[in-house]
């Protein structure tokens, strides 16, 4: 498994971040950045449909 954000695609809104700040950070751009690909504290699969804008893949 591969989780990736589409920086282009990111509108900075944090909802990755609030959904598992584990896995997901804002960067200095306000663009949310992935972490880590694995994870205890969430089910990564589910992390595609928290974002509007669809800018997470995994």
């Amino acid at each position: 498994m591969a989780l990736k954000i589409d920086a282009e695609k990111c509108i900075g809104c944090g909802a990755c971040v609030s959904f598992c700040s584990d896995c997901f950070e804002m960067n200095d751009g306000g663009k949310a950045e992935v972490i880590a690909q694995k994870c205890d504290s969430c089910d990564l699969n589910d992390s595609p449909g928290i974002c509007p804008v669809q800018a997470i893949t995994v």
